[in-house]
């Protein structure tokens, strides 16, 4: 994860409850005994208050986000004050890095880190919050995969959420976390659209072939076209890494499943969701997969979606 290491992370289970934060809106959701699936709730917030990025403040009304926050969360009522925080894709920078060798302890980890991504981000890396997760390991190299943000931006989040009655337990980049929802270790292609990022993935088994996040234009007619080159550019890295072209897109977004197969215009792709959608219209038609995905993960070595801070 991107903050402090957790009493919760470090005995091997993610926090029963999860909130996305969007400029849509915050989506929290949380698991009960007995249930079949997370209970779901959605608080709306005004255009502007939350502006995504890395290069200023992210939360223009930190109050009203926060009062959004505890609004969604007490609906769900998780067990624990500890949630899972999931950030939008473009608060957050991820590489996977390749290491002669990887240190074993997170605290030798994190100055290897840090010197790396120094000349890699736009930002401060020794006062950024930084998380990681070994992908493989081997005598001769070791793949890590790692996710930065800005300090004052990872803490504008934690202090909204501190502020909403809750504890940041684990802060994850939306992306990742929804990745969990997929259970199989075949590599897919999966997409992440929101108002102004598409993330395209690539995940076969627990490693990641491609992480890529496009920053897309207000102009509708570019903004489709711009998706339409993004999917097209990720099909063709998928078709290169595995030898073999993929059938099937997994997808998670605001836009309805049709409307942005109409979008891809691939008709050898099929696409999928993700995760399915709730038949529930006070979501606002905001995806799921992030919160999920936040919740299914499992305790096993080199999940992906699991990321060891070292703030």
């Amino acid at each position: 994860m991107l903050g402090r290491l957790k009493p919760a992370a470090q005995v091997g289970g993610r926090p029963p409850g999860a909130v996305e934060i969007s400029p849509e809106g915050v989506l929290a959701a949380a698991v009960h005994g007995g249930q079949a699936g997370p209970a779901y709730a959605f608080a709306a917030l005004p255009e502007g208050a939350v502006v995504p990025g890395i290069a200023e403040a992210n939360l223009h009304a930190p109050q009203v986000v926060g009062e959004a926050i505890r609004r969604a969360l007490d609906e769900v009522s998780p067990r624990k004050r500890s949630v899972t925080v999931l950030l939008p894709d473009s608060s957050v920078r991820v590489f996977v890095l390749d290491f002669d060798a990887f240190p074993a302890k997170a605290a030798e980890a994190a100055p290897v880190l840090r010197f790396r991504l120094r000349k890699m981000v736009p930002f401060d890396a020794e006062q950024a919050g930084i998380g990681y997760q070994v992908l493989s390991q081997t005598r001769e190299e070791s793949r890590v995969l790692a996710a930065v943000t800005p300090g004052p931006v990872l803490t504008e989040y934690e202090a909204a959420v501190r502020a909403a009655g809750y504890e940041p337990g684990a802060v994850l980049p939306s992306s990742l976390a929804a990745l969990e929802v997929l259970d199989s270790t075949e590599a897919a292609l999966t997409v992440n659209l929101s108002a102004t990022v598409l993330t395209t993935t690539i995940a076969a088994g627990n490693d990641l072939l491609l992480y890529r996040a496009l920053d897309l234009p207000n102009d509708a007619a570019q903004r489709a076209a711009d998706v339409q080159r993004g999917i097209a550019v990720a099909v063709a890295y998928f078709e290169d890494k595995l030898g073999q072209r993929p059938s099937v897109l997994h997808y998670a977004g605001r836009e309805s499943r049709m409307e942005f197969a109409h979008w891809v215009g691939d008709p050898g792709l099929r696409v999928v969701e993700l995760a399915e959608r709730p038949d529930d219209s006070s979501l606002a038609r905001a995806s799921v997969a992030g919160v999920t995905g936040a919740l299914s993960w499992r305790s096993a070595p080199g999940r992906r979606g699991e990321l060891a801070g070292v703030r």
